[in-house]
């Protein structure tokens, strides 16, 4: 039986590549084949920008309420087939159930906040006699054609980050899913066209790294929209500004907790349980590292006897956690299991969950581990996996210095305190873009962009709202009437 292959989605209809070169794309509870995708040729990415580029002439022109009509179409339709989205993420990335529908959910949020943003953000600025007789007036105007590369982790939510403010600013856009989560992509693209939206706004080709790069180095591309991990990242950041292009690089993180010897010991192991485990551990805002300042060892028992979850595929209901998206993944985080191993202690050691069912995915449990080196890989590096590794800090002081000189990233970090001048010298001085006060998962609701600093973030305007400065440059329109 021959595999079907992911249509790509161009002039707002879906289109079989010509492609001979495909991969396969697995359901990870199962290890299964459920679909592939092509590699798409030179002359396909070039139609679909072609397409871009030619609704971009007359959609820059739509009012903002043609705009946000379709906006509004489009998410009653995502929240009409929220079921069917979650089913995706479920079969497709590995998710729970659950997590799919919150992933919809908060997407629901980005097209909501980006209609908005039509209305508010996007009106411009003026003042009248700056001079005698002589008005001046910002206004924003939209640039073209933008790509957006969206990660394997939140197919879905990386999408309405960046798509729905694209359209609420009058851009197109071409967007090149991950090869391993690319079948909501699919799913989104019917919406959009049942939504009415005019053809070539949206587009979608599939393919992997090398679609990408042709996206990047396309010249009618005015910008690249990306998230996923630092060393991508950073590679098509460095290609976008040698192309001279606009960059909102969204990069990878090390995470970490903090717990002071007046937090609320049981709140603080549950939200940290949640952050290191929820959706595998495959999150750019997820805890790794719990700092347990003296006084707060309590936490670190909690934690571990939190971290006992059932494994399984994630339409079960009494599965609490599911399998790695891939099998590179699961390699990945094995590895850092085994190196914690010689050189820590592991309190719950995730190499001995197995599944609730017998599954052949791509599993691995909660692992917490002690006596784990500050200056080592487990502590460093992002793993995007559920293990967690537990640090020592002596004081308030020592774990804020440790947030910021131990690793290169600067995404999240968290304080569970009682104390509010404890949180508020955290938050004052921890060099990190998203902050927690016992948050656990310190994620900025749709209406604030997306935060990240150092190597968490290249670029000139981050995701979501703060796209504006992305998608749109300002002219400043002086005049004087005699």
């Amino acid at each position: 039986m021959q595999m079907s292959v992911l249509a790509n989605f161009v002039e707002n209809t879906f289109v079989q590549s010509r492609s001979a070169e495909t991969l396969p794309v697995k359901n990870p509870a199962f290890d299964t084949v459920i679909t592939s995708i092509p590699i798409s040729l030179d002359e396909e990415v070039e139609r679909a920008v072609e397409s871009g580029v030619r609704a971009f002439e007359a959609f820059r022109n739509s009012t903002p309420s043609e705009r946000v009509g379709y906006l509004m179409k489009i998410r009653a339709l995502m929240e009409r087939d929220t079921d069917l989205l979650a089913r995706v993420l479920v079969d497709n990335h590995g998710r729970t159930y659950a997590e799919g529908v919150a992933e919809v959910r908060r997407s629901l949020e980005n097209v909501e906040a980006a209609a908005a943003i039509a209305y508010t953000l996007a009106k411009g600025e003026n003042m009248i006699n700056i001079s005698p007789g002589i008005d001046q007036e910002l206004i924003r105007e939209p640039l073209g054609c933008f790509a957006v590369i969206t990660p394997f982790n939140i197919p879905l939510h990386a999408w309405s980050s960046y798509v729905p403010y694209a359209i609420a600013l009058g851009c197109t856009v071409v967007m090149k899913p991950s090869e391993i989560t690319p079948v909501v992509a699919n799913e989104v693209a019917r919406i959009v066209k049942e939504a009415g939206l005019p053809a070539g706004v949206m587009s979608v080709v599939h393919g992997d790294g090398r679609v990408a790069e042709k996206l990047v180095k396309h010249p009618d591309i005015q910008g690249v929209g990306f998230i996923g991990s630092t060393k991508t990242g950073k590679h098509l950041y460095e290609m976008t500004v040698r192309e001279g292009k606009r960059a909102s690089i969204n990069a990878g993180a090390k995470n970490h907790i903090v717990v002071m010897p007046d937090a609320d010991m049981e709140k603080s192991a549950d939200a940290a349980a949640s952050s290191f485990y929820g959706m595998s551990g495959q999150r750019c805002l997820a805890g790794s590292n719990l700092v347990v300042v003296e006084g707060a060892e309590k936490v670190v028992e909690l934690v571990a006897a939190k971290s006992r979850l059932r494994l399984g595929y994630g339409m079960d209901r009494e599965t609490e956690m599911g399998p790695m998206a891939s099998r590179q993944g699961l390699e990945k985080v094995l590895k850092y299991i085994e190196l914690g191993e010689k050189i820590g202690k592991p309190l719950v050691n995730g190499r001995h969950n197995k599944p609730n069912k017998p599954l052949n995915g791509y599993f691995i449990g909660p692992t917490l581990f002690t006596d784990i080196p500050p200056d080592s890989p487990p502590a460093k590096e992002e793993i995007f996996g559920p293990v967690a590794s537990v640090l020592k800090a002596k004081n308030l002081d020592d774990a804020i210095e440790l947030i910021n000189k131990n690793t290169p990233y600067g995404n999240a970090a968290a304080i569970f305190t009682s104390n509010p001048k404890t949180a508020r010298e955290f938050v004052l001085n921890v060099n990190i873009g998203n902050v927690g006060v016992n948050i656990g998962v310190p994620q900025p609701m749709a209406y604030f962009p997306l935060g990240g600093r150092k190597q968490s973030f290249f670029g000139v305007a981050h995701s979501r709202v703060d796209t504006l400065r992305f998608f749109t440059d300002h002219k400043i329109v002086t005049t004087r009437w005699w």
